[in-house]
């Protein structure tokens, strides 16, 4: 179908755009910026006066919780979640159930994620067998299955002869490996930073150094074997530094944040809110700030929603036994405008546009040049909206900002030129 996107606000960071320019696609590409193509006939029109067009979102982090955990979240409610929140292609941890450790499950979540017409899924394979941490998977045809990067979730890697060999092997075929950096012994049986909230409200701590020491590792080996090396979900001030130190020294990295953590910390526990219960846990306001220049200073690369789902059964809990994660893809968008505030616009969208599918491999995503494909999030900046459970379509109502109003409403999402997205 032929679309003209009139009257809006483009912004497209990697081409430098931020205008008033119309938009023109055709065959699910991207035919003409500001002016139309020579033949060009509309047969849709739409008007984004006083919206802004920018690319659609790419998540690195969306838990899908299909197959295994159907019952906390299906594959049609949270593709239906992606696309309400402007999000076009999403990255799918392993560890689902079983993990994503064989062809055949990779292939099925991608038919079954092509069937349904909306985000592009891209899977992360498991980089070991069963996430065990034990044996290496087959990545050279989980790679030909589709998957884009392995990882381990938040599944440790307790053995570092193991990491090196996969770092290794992954470097041998230019596979990009993903890792959270978390020592799984100073964490043990942790569920918040180790700092005076934990201490006061008696919660086992995880502190600090536990990424530390770990990130460490991760930096010396991948150094070593010369892999292309992906750190996940940074939370501390220590962790940025040497993010910072060896991004100047010259390693093949790139890093993420949850948009959780660039705006809560530690005390937004407050009286055990379980919402707040996630993995990493929030940190402290020092740590956040830092985390926060990070993202300014272009230390860190991209912002991702880390999305988890999960049955409010398990949530329901006194903070120590709850489940962790918090559901996020509706709150992308809203939550990098709010950080937007202390930047421009561009650079804030650059950070789950254009960086993240620089991160991903994908030259034809993230950007709206002619030719590219015509992924499309169109939205209200203006918009208030209140964060309550009838308000997200996911089926994960889990978040720290439930009650809160938050600026910035989707109003189209197009994937591949088709409308696959409209509020009313």
């Amino acid at each position: 179908m032929n679309i003209h996107i009139k009257n809006g606000r483009l912004i497209d960071p990697k081409n430098g755009i931020d205008a008033q320019r119309d938009v023109f696609i055709a065959a699910g590409r991207v035919v003409g910026v500001g002016a139309a193509p020579d033949g060009f006939v509309a047969e849709r029109t739409l008007d984004a006066a006083g919206l802004v067009v920018a690319p659609g979102l790419i998540d690195l982090a969306a838990r899908l919780r299909e197959p295994g955990y159907e019952y906390r979240a299906t594959l049609e409610s949270e593709m239906i979640a992606a696309v309400a929140g402007g999000v076009t292609a999403l990255a799918c941890p392993p560890d689902t159930d079983p993990p994503l450790d064989e062809p055949g499950l990779v292939e099925m979540l991608k038919h079954r994620a092509r069937m349904l017409n909306q985000a592009r899924v891209f899977p992360v394979g498991a980089l070991t067998q069963g996430l065990r941490g034990a044996e290496l998977t087959e990545m050279a045809e989980l790679s030909d299955a589709g998957c884009v990067a392995f990882s381990q979730a938040d599944a440790p890697l307790t053995d570092s002869r193991v990491l090196r060999r996969a770092m290794q092997y992954a470097a041998t075929f230019d596979f990009s490996v993903w890792l959270r950096p978390q020592d799984s012994f100073l964490a043990k049986d942790g569920v918040a930073h180790d700092g005076e909230v934990a201490t006061r409200l008696g919660l086992p701590a995880i502190p600090a150094h536990a990424e530390v020491v770990a990130l460490s590792t991760m930096l010396l080996l991948a150094r070593e074997a010369g892999v292309r090396l992906h750190i996940c979900r940074l939370s501390t001030e220590a962790g940025v530094a040497l993010i910072r130190e060896a991004k100047q020294q010259g390693l093949s990295l790139t890093c993420d944040v949850s948009a959780n953590h660039v705006h809560l910390s530690d005390h937004d526990i407050g009286f055990f809110d379980s919402n707040c219960h996630l993995v990493p846990p929030l940190r402290s306001l020092r740590d956040r700030d830092a985390l926060r220049a990070g993202l300014a200073d272009g230390t860190i690369d991209a912002i991702c929603s880390d999305h988890t789902p999960v049955d409010d059964d398990a949530k329901q809990l006194p903070f120590a036994e709850a489940e962790a994660g918090a559901t996020g893809l509706e709150l992308l968008l809203p939550l990098v405008l709010k950080w937007a505030d202390k930047t421009a616009l561009s650079d804030a969208l650059a950070k789950v546009t254009q960086h993240p599918a620089r991160i991903l491999g994908l030259d034809n995503l993230g950007h709206l040049s002619v030719g590219a494909s015509a992924d499309v999030c169109i939205f209200d900046p203006a918009h208030w909206w209140k964060v309550e459970p009838a308000a997200l379509n996911s089926q994960g109502k889990n978040t720290p900002f439930l009650g809160m109003e938050l600026q910035g409403k989707v109003r189209y999402t197009l994937v591949d030129g088709k409308v696959v997205y409209q509020s009313v």
